[in-house]
């Protein structure tokens, strides 16, 4: 889970060959990391350590090098958003 995660956040690099481009582009999408920390939790991992796992990406100290890469939090931001309850919907 935390490769999938990682993998994602940091994005590709500026000088990525051919391979690692179409590579990205086939399998480095939101919905491919989401199917892997489903399939990760299905197998014995929980919600909670995935949402662990993602606030010790947004704060420790090993990941700070990862953090200042451009887009890195909204990419973050966007793997929580899976983890996060539904907003109830208010009918007025």
């Amino acid at each position: 889970m935390e490769k999938a995660i990682v993998k994602y956040v940091t994005g590709l690099s500026d000088d990525a060959s051919s391979w690692e481009k179409r590579n990205h582009k086939k399998y480095g999408n939101i919905a491919n990391v989401r199917r892997q920390i489903d399939y990760d939790i299905k197998h014995g991992a929980t919600k909670e350590q995935a949402l662990s796992l993602l606030d010790k990406v947004r704060n420790h100290s090993s990941f700070a090098k990862l953090r200042k890469a451009e887009n890195t939090l909204s990419r973050l931001n966007e793997v929580q958003e899976h983890f996060a309850p539904p907003k109830p919907t208010i009918y007025y």
